[in-house]
């Protein structure tokens, strides 16, 4: 990695961590940590699953027990496992959790203010879109990519989201039964794989993978969630699926789409797919691509 991108990373955190106090015990001038008052924002009106919860967060389950453990104690949180499944937890603000969250989005409203107020119009406008684009970049960094089952529920959850979508955004709606879809077991090693991007744990997007023997690679069934878009995952499936038909000796890649799909057609002509002639006989394809890629097979 370049060390003067590091170096400016570590700048950038070391500012950041300065100016919004999280150096402080005492956070926003109350008598908790970060980790507490975060903790009570991320719980909110409704209360959380703690385990999801301590997903969305990325942290430890015996650092969150301590976090937990510390509110309950100040009365500002109840714990209950679920009647159905007492392995399952569900934190609740109190009413004094409630007043104490109220204080924090007022102080921090406050802080967010006291950063904006020295600086003029067009300084402010450039700081608001800077953190926009750094928060876009820094939650593309958060997604992971697994190969999952196609029967897995993640991954039919993302299969189910994508023929909703196509079923109303193309001209003629969307039946999977007319379409040339690939059974599961084309999508199973050693025939293919499939891959579910998650963010926070929650699936946000996916893409199948056909290795047929002696034919060329196929990627299927590609899609990203609305809310996930602009993090770069759609560019991100491609490299990870290129690489690994690589890795299987494959040399070319091909894919199939429809005309409404506008911004995968152009992200297919950005990484290097050439549009060829049809190579299948989908019924929803308008364009058929291909590209050349170099083998690294493996082991």
């Amino acid at each position: 990695m370049n060390t003067a991108q590091i170096d400016q990373v570590r700048r950038f955190n070391r500012t950041v961590t300065e100016r919004v106090g999280v150096l402080h015990d005492h956070f926003l001038g109350r008598d908790r940590p970060i980790g507490e008052a975060r903790m009570l924002w991320e719980i909110g009106e409704h209360g959380q699953d703690v385990r999801r919860m301590r997903e969305r967060l990325g942290l430890d389950s015996g650092y969150v027990s301590r976090l937990l453990r510390s509110l309950e104690t100040d009365g500002l949180v109840t714990v209950e496992p679920q009647p159905r499944d007492r392995r399952v937890r569900t934190v609740r603000l109190t009413d004094a959790g409630r007043a104490e969250r109220a204080i924090l989005d007022r102080r921090s409203n406050e802080l967010a203010d006291s950063m904006l107020e020295p600086l003029n119009a067009a300084q402010r406008t450039r700081l608001v879109a800077a953190m926009a684009d750094v928060e876009r970049l820094l939650t593309a960094g958060t997604v992971t990519l697994d190969v999952v089952d196609p029967e897995h529920p993640d991954a039919q959850h993302c299969l189910r989201s994508y023929f909703t979508e196509l079923q109303e955004r193309f001209e003629t709606g969307f039946d999977p039964a007319r379409s040339l879809l690939p059974d599961t077991g084309e999508l199973r090693a050693p025939h293919g794989l499939f891959v579910v991007a998650r963010l926070h744990g929650e699936p946000v997007g996916c893409a199948g993978l056909k290795l047929p023997p002696g034919a060329p690679a196929e990627i299927k069934r590609m899609w990203v969630a609305p809310h996930a878009r602009r993090l770069g995952l759609g560019r991100r499936f491609l490299a990870e699926l290129e690489s690994r038909a690589a890795q299987h000796g494959c040399d070319v890649l091909r894919l199939d789409t429809n005309k409404a799909l506008s911004a995968a057609i152009g992200l297919y002509h950005s990484c290097g797919f050439q549009e060829v002639a049809a190579f299948n006989d989908e019924p929803y394809a308008h364009h058929w691509f291909e590209k050349r890629i170099t083998t690294t097979p493996s082991g």
